[in-house]
């Protein structure tokens, strides 16, 4: 009760952040601005939840109740701020209010619950990393079709109103329940500095293949639904309708992909920290997300599904690389455990976070630049799969470097009359 369900009630609230694609195109509408210009919003979204995680680690793990406090004002208000600009017609508002103020909402609040699960669960403390997250991964599926409901009732600006309301309420029961475990004793002696955390190139590594894990998921998950709609374009049942009746149409389906996409987030953050929690190395859940996200990235560039609109090979595209995109976040604080040690979790958590803030600036700007630079703009989505397998190998090997690394700690312990630890 005291962790599970505050960590549920904030994670559900902040992770609605995804439902980016919902309401994008009709915010660019209604402000009479490009698409391209409206996407910087989310990509700061994202750029200052890395960045106050980066920098406000030591705060919760000294404070929790303080930084979930922190996280419900930051992002209410950011939320609400951003249907006011939004009913102004002022465009930096949304800048400011969705990408700086609920920013740093996100970044607080995704901290917060994530060592605390990890205190009370402490014999499954990958498990508990994947209940920590997964309402952030789920919240998708909860929130995309909620939003489109108000969006169609009460209008754009009115949604962000009604769901700022519920998400104070949400938040506010989070604050009131969180607590640390009976007998945790806050030690600032035993926590590690920033400074030793960055001189340890095991720290970079781990660093590295968790950006490019986000860079190339907000990548395909950014023009997730542009692919779809591109893809129902092409096939024989829907090539003959005029705009109104293929969106009619498809519409449906494409909020039904969406949500399965959430499931399947929540699902790999679930099912790939368990995993972790069985492996004799932490780091084997990563390997096992980036080989299956070279496959399924593989897989569209050989058969051309994308061109061919074949559309069950990129569904499984879609799923898979949401699960291990998921995974990835909820794998982290484990592993970072088992190099740093518990005391300083989510000061290290913090500052591996950095790379969620670059991935955002990276990832959509990235597919943005791809696809609007396409030879071709009949292929322009397929020209992202190469690039995204590319970026996923990398990874792969930044990961197995940090496998290489430990294996030559343990051995050095060995030599030394010690057991390596598992």
């Amino acid at each position: 009760m005291r962790a599970v369900v505050p960590a549920l009630l904030i994670h559900v609230s902040i992770g609605t952040v995804y439902c980016w694609s919902v309401f994008k195109q009709l915010i660019a509408d209604q402000m009479h601005t490009a698409p391209s210009t409206i996407e910087w919003a989310f990509s700061l979204a994202i750029f200052f939840l890395g960045m106050s995680a980066a920098f406000l680690g030591p705060v919760v793990e000294k404070d929790i109740r303080r930084s979930a406090l922190i996280s419900l004002v930051c992002f209410v208000a950011g939320f609400a701020g951003t249907g006011a600009s939004i009913a102004t017609g002022w465009l930096p508002g949304v800048f400011i209010c969705y990408g700086a103020i609920m920013g740093v909402g996100l970044g607080v609040g995704y901290l917060t619950p994530v060592k605390n699960l990890m205190l009370w669960f402490s014999d499954n403390k990958g498990l508990a990393t994947g209940i920590a997250v997964a309402g952030f991964g789920l919240a998708k599926a909860i929130a995309s079709p909620v939003m489109t409901w108000l969006i169609s009732s009460v209008g754009l600006t009115n949604m962000f109103y009604v769901l700022a309301a519920v998400y104070a309420v949400m938040m506010f029961l989070g604050f009131l329940l969180i607590r640390r475990p009976a007998g945790y004793v806050y030690s600032a002696a035993a926590r590690v500095r920033r400074r030793t955390v960055m001189r340890r190139p095991v720290f970079w590594a781990i660093w590295v293949a968790f950006y490019l894990n986000i860079t190339c998921g907000l990548a395909l998950i950014s023009q997730e639904k542009d692919i779809l709609h591109d893809a129902l374009a092409a096939m024989p049942r829907f090539a003959g309708l005029d705009a109104t009746a293929f969106a009619t149409a498809t519409a449906g389906f494409i909020s039904m992909v969406l949500a399965v996409d959430a499931v399947f987030n929540a699902a790999g953050r679930l099912g790939f920290s368990t995993l972790s929690d069985h492996c004799r190395r932490r780091e084997t859940s990563y390997v096992v997300i980036f080989v299956m996200s070279i496959a399924v990235c593989a897989m569209q560039v050989a058969f051309h599904s994308i061109d061919n609109a074949t559309m069950w090979m990129i569904l499984i595209m879609l799923f898979l690389v949401n699960a291990g995109y998921g995974g990835g976040f909820s794998t982290l604080p484990v592993l970072l455990e088992q190099h740093f040690g518990m005391a300083s979790v989510s000061t290290v958590h913090g500052l591996a976070l950095s790379a969620w803030a670059f991935a955002g600036l990276s990832g959509n700007q990235l597919a943005s630049f791809v696809v609007s630079h396409a030879s071709d703009s009949a292929h322009r989505y397929a020209a992202l799969m190469p690039i995204l397998a590319v970026l996923y190998t990398v990874a792969l090997v930044a990961i197995l470097l940090v496998m290489r690394d430990r294996d030559e700690h343990s051995g050095q312990r060995t030599q030394r009359g010690f057991l390596p630890k598992h």
